[in-house]
């Protein structure tokens, strides 16, 4: 029997994949002869569809970011954590995230750290999460720990919304043109194209390329609705797997203009992200490991890992990080300044803002482009139309 699993390795690096087993018990034995600590273990068919594709199975930031705070607040106030986090779970509106904090408080009821039973969930609570809590515990500052990667998450929670903020508008545009241009293929260009059929004109390229579409949308617009649900299934089936991570990860790096955007977007949540376990008293190492795991791209997520394995070597990051093009060498070069001065926190910071301000010139410079190329190509589709329909209506006219 197949089980999944979800564990953490004894480095805290969170582990998944699945172990062949005749019962749980037993997969749960391997997995402990492994070295790993298991987090979660079921049976593979008891993973339904809609977990598969993970649309119904999401916490937002912003939800993860207000608790935090609260949270802080909470315990800043000397609020025990099991009372804290069931007067939480009352207030959270997220029916998952309230679910999770109620379960996370009979396991810190039943003598588990906080910063455990927050391992418990990673889909969740990343690497970056369960790091500074469990620092924030061995330090005695719970409170002062929660309310920094509060305001961290809500940088990158404002760095990613300022991303899907400003590609939104053009995104909204295009799909509304996409939905006209269906209703005026499928409603109102069939009744002129039949008129133009039976005159005894010769019809222009245009018409006949508009003819051909209307006869192709009418008839087959079911099949075309069954492929594009079918892409859209199997490139969320794909993106799942490691290999299609990889090979997305990949193309998004790659892309024209956008490429540029991304990396910029994880040169920022790297400097941040390693900036704000710096500042929480995390081993370097440690920090790296789960900063790999919350960076978003799988390419960096492999070279933060080596980079890691490299820094426990012996090596220092600057010189781990200069082998890979992916990290630009200004990044590098600041890194080996704030080792070599110990003030790698702070320049870690200065490079989160310079790429953040970076990834806001990208933006502009993108909806100011797309703007006017969007119009642009709304210009052209509608010349098409006018053309293919107006033209033989006037040759028709001509001919009488």
């Amino acid at each position: 029997m197949e089980f999944s699993y979800q564990a953490r390795d004894t480095d805290g690096r969170l582990k998944t994949g699945t172990v062949e087993a005749a019962t749980e018990a037993s997969a749960f034995e391997v997995l402990q002869n492994h070295g790993l600590i298991v987090i979660k273990i079921f049976p593979v068919s008891q993973i339904s569809i809609l977990e598969r594709i993970k649309i119904f199975d999401r916490v937002s930031m912003k939800e993860i970011v207000l608790f935090s705070r609260q949270l802080s607040t909470l315990i800043n106030a000397k609020v025990p954590i099991v009372q804290a986090l069931n007067i939480l779970k009352i207030q959270v509106s997220s029916s998952k995230l309230r679910s999770v904090i109620g379960e996370i408080a009979q396991h810190v009821e039943s003598g588990e750290s906080l910063s455990s039973a927050l391992a418990r969930y990673p889909r969740i609570f990343s690497n970056l999460y369960v790091n500074l809590t469990r620092a924030g515990e061995l330090s005695g500052t719970m409170d002062d720990s929660l309310a920094y990667l509060a305001n961290q998450l809500e940088k990158d929670y404002d760095l990613r919304s300022k991303v899907i903020g400003s590609l939104s508008y053009p995104i909204f545009i295009m799909a509304a043109l996409l939905i006209v241009g269906v209703l005026m293929f499928l409603y109102v260009l069939p009744p002129l194209v039949g008129v133009l059929q039976e005159s005894a004109v010769e019809l222009p390229i245009t018409t006949r390329i508009l003819i051909v579409t209307t006869h192709i949308m009418q008839d087959y617009w079911w099949i075309m609705l069954v492929v594009l649900i079918g892409l859209g299934v199997g490139y969320r089936f794909y993106s799942q797997t490691a290999g299609g991570r990889y090979v997305l990860d990949l193309v998004k790096i790659k892309l024209p203009v956008f490429g540029n955007l991304f990396k910029k977007m994880y040169m920022a949540r790297f400097a941040r992200n390693l900036s704000t376990l710096v500042a929480g008293g995390i081993p370097i190492v440690k920090a790296l490991e789960a900063v790999a795991d919350i960076i978003g791209n799988s390419i960096y997520r492999d070279i933060v890992l080596e980079a890691a394995d490299q820094v426990r070597n012996g090596k220092s990051i600057a010189s781990a990080l200069t082998s890979h093009s992916e990290f630009p060498a200004i990044v590098a070069q600041m890194t080996q300044i704030g080792e070599t001065t110990g003030r790698l926190q702070e320049i870690l910071d200065k490079l989160a803002i310079f790429y953040e301000k970076e990834v806001d010139g990208v933006l502009k410079i993108l909806t100011t482009l797309l703007e006017p190329i969007i119009m642009m190509l709304l210009g052209l589709a509608v010349a098409v139309m006018v053309a293919g329909i107006l033209l033989p209506i006037y040759n028709l006219a001509s001919a009488a």
